[in-house]
């Protein structure tokens, strides 16, 4: 019940924030690394990746499609990384320090806790070997 409901959040965070790729690129592309080519073309793809993520991720028969889109989502929120720590730079040069600290840490430690969040809420395994002594 609780990753249902866990998963739904996410769900719902993943589809906004595409949706918001669509219609209002400009802040994502304002904090797109010089290196990425084609901008444009990477923030409205990762618009729709977002969305198909979250579509994939509420499946509540497939198993198979909900960890795809657990595991696109993760693999999804490592790829921006770089932009949010772009942002984060881009912001502590500004003259007024642009959002701050306050912001950008709290962002930072975010990231991997999404990560392990679409992971969980797609219901991925992981496996793990056991060391032996």
């Amino acid at each position: 019940m609780i990753r249902a409901a866990l998963r739904l959040i996410l769900a719902a965070f993943y589809a906004y924030a595409g949706y918001l790729h669509l219609v209002r690129p400009q802040p994502f592309l304002s904090i797109t690394p010089a290196m990425v080519p084609y901008p444009e073309a990477v923030v409205y793809w990762t618009g729709i990746a977002e969305i198909l993520g979250a579509i994939a991720l509420l499946q509540p028969f497939d198993i198979r499609l909900r960890r795809a889109g657990g595991i696109g989502l993760a693999l999804y929120a490592l790829c921006v990384w770089p932009a949010n720590i772009n942002h984060f730079a881009m912001d502590m040069a500004r003259a007024d320090g642009g959002l701050g600290l306050a912001y950008h840490v709290p962002r930072m430690f975010a990231q991997p806790l999404l990560i392990l969040w679409a992971l969980w809420a797609g219901e991925v395994r992981i496996p793990h070997r056991k060391h032996r002594v």
